[in-house]
């Protein structure tokens, strides 16, 4: 039996590059959520309903949710304390890793609350996410620094502009959500939770169901021991890259 680090040296050297969601995904509790729910009053809901059925964009539902919210930042640093991450998510940040693929964690949450979990985890990855700015007292604002024009989703944080779609590579995403649709679609492999799994299915993608990172890691392993970093260059495949 091979272990990771014999088996990874095997393969061809084409870069991989895999994109993990954060809410839902990396923390199954769904931060955001949680702190909408803590801290936001209940309209915050309606707000998410209207998202739901495509009536406002992330960004404007988001905006809206965090002027709701009344936390000072001791409140949310105590609160951020009793979050969680998936158990397996460490050994799937070490497996890909072993194989020399970059690991990026895309998130259309907040950055105080995907840097504050990572960091408890004992996790340091990159990571993109719209931008959480206290502003005194318990009120807060959210600005989307990637927020981008041609966003297809219509996203406040834009994941497929993270990606290296271009490069001589292949590209991996684990997600669940709405936020994922599109650069699932431009990914070579799909470790799909949630919603994620019926848009796959709906749109033919190449898709791993999944429950958490425990089949995520299994499902990883075996995509990397067929040899996928062999895959031809996603320019190659006529895949261009498209903004979501």
């Amino acid at each position: 039996m091979f272990t990771d680090s014999q088996t990874n040296r095997s393969h061809a050297a084409l870069p991989i590059d895999v994109f993990v969601d954060f809410d839902g995904t990396i923390a199954p509790d769904d931060p955001t959520d949680s702190l909408f729910a803590r801290f936001a009053d209940p309209y915050w809901m309606e707000i998410e309903a209207e998202w739901q059925q495509g009536l406002i964009t992330s960004s404007e539902a988001m905006a809206r949710q965090v002027g709701l919210i009344r936390a000072t930042p001791e409140d949310i640093s105590r609160f951020l304390a009793g979050m969680r991450i998936d158990p397996d998510f460490p050994g799937f940040v070490s497996l890909c890793r072993s194989f020399g693929a970059r690991v990026t964690v895309v998130s259309d949450g907040m950055d105080l609350l995907v840097g504050t979990v990572l960091a408890a985890a004992g996790l340091d990855l990159p990571f993109y996410a719209n931008k959480l700015e206290w502003q005194g007292g318990d009120r807060w604002a959210l600005r989307f620094p990637y927020m981008r024009s041609d966003c297809r989703m219509r996203m406040g944080n834009c994941k497929c502009a993270h990606a290296s779609f271009m490069s001589l590579g292949a590209n991996v995403m684990v997600g669940d959500g709405r936020s994922d649709f599109c650069i699932a679609e431009r990914c070579d492999l799909v470790l799909a939770k949630g919603k994620l799994v019926a848009h796959c299915r709906q749109h033919g993608l190449d898709h791993v169901p999944i429950s958490g990172f425990a089949e995520a890691n299994t499902a990883m392993r075996e995509w990397l021991y067929r040899g996928t970093r062999t895959l031809r260059p996603h320019a190659a495949r006529g895949d261009q890259r498209v903004a979501a």
